[in-house]
């Protein structure tokens, strides 16, 4: 493993670091992730979490692509740019596990076209029961959007306020999607299941009424 910023347990980077591979090859296979796009993070202790290099393909991960880095500080150099908002999620529950960030063509529209409005209206669809908590498809989900933005931490400042119980991702406009969940498994569940339902949506509001 690289040097890393802190000294987490090994055997819990290297379980980390191998979950996230999986994730990474599946997502690229799916084409969620071109190119070197993306970032994925998982929860190592209560200070700690590892997280993904810069610019690695992430259908070709392998573990030395992975750093242990801080909830509470800086990023160590190297780490991805956006590694301040997954440490955010981190800091702001304790619950949240894993928090993977994905480029897909449907998340990168659904944020484009909300943006003006700063939300995604998803209810009445029965795969909302794919994300935790929910129990019925008669329910109202709110997926925050917010302005893409080269300051991370500005970013952070606005993303945190929206932040709430029950709230298992949110769109970057044009950039994609950032889910989370008490671990790797959830948070891949919960990335298949806005994809699906963000691209339902789309075609559902597109079709003539």
């Amino acid at each position: 493993m690289p040097a890393t910023a802190t000294s987490p347990n090994p055997a819990a980077l290297k379980r980390a670091a191998a979950e996230l591979i999986a994730a990474g090859r599946d997502f690229a296979a799916r084409g969620w992730v071109p190119a070197t796009s993306g970032n994925l993070s998982a929860r190592l202790d209560a200070h700690t979490m590892a997280v993904t290099l810069s610019g690695r393909d992430k259908g070709a991960l392998i573990p030395e692509d992975f750093v242990a880095a801080e909830i509470d500080a800086p990023p160590p150099p190297g780490v991805s740019a956006e590694a301040p908002l997954h440490a955010l999620l981190y800091r702001t529950d304790p619950a949240v596990g894993a928090v993977l960030h994905v480029h897909s063509l449907t998340v990168t529209l659904a944020g484009l076209e909300h943006e003006a409005a700063g939300v995604v209206v998803l209810e009445g669809y029965e795969m909302l029961k794919a994300l935790s908590g929910i129990r019925t498809h008669e329910i109202r989900v709110e997926v925050p959007v917010f302005p893409n933005d080269q300051d991370i931490p500005a970013l952070a400042t606005r993303v945190a306020p929206r932040l709430k119980a029950g709230t298992w991702g949110y769109l970057i406009a044009g950039h994609g999607l950032y889910a989370w969940g008490k671990d790797v498994a959830e948070a891949r569940r919960h990335v298949e299941a806005f994809d699906f339902l963000l691209a339902l949506d789309r075609e559902r509001t597109r079709r003539p009424k």
